[in-house]
């Protein structure tokens, strides 16, 4: 009978206090919806402690450095881009 025990980073991106992350949010291969969807986590949580961007990024930084080298160099090459997309969307909110 296998243990399995929860690191503690892992709790955090399940059951983060500054967000609700949707399940797999990190999964896509597609940038602009990780991107998307920690926008909406972030703009949504009444629970951060910092602006929308900064909650969004720092997930999105803490989810890469925590998954360190289990991460394929494509899935941390589409998570890197997500960092540009969320850079990008969040810029264009400020100009309006």
């Amino acid at each position: 009978m296998a243990n399995k025990k929860k690191k503690w980073s892992q709790d955090v991106t399940e059951n983060s206090d500054a967000m609700d992350l949707k399940e797999g949010a990190f999964k896509s291969d597609n940038p602009k919806k990780i991107a998307d969807s920690l926008r909406h986590s972030a703009e949504s949580s009444d629970r951060r402690k910092s602006s929308p961007f900064r909650s969004a990024m720092s997930m999105l930084n803490f989810y890469i450095n925590r998954a360190g080298n289990q991460l394929t160099k494509k899935q941390k090459g589409t998570l890197e881009k997500a960092k540009d997309e969320l850079r990008k969307d969040f810029r264009r909110e400020t100009r309006h």
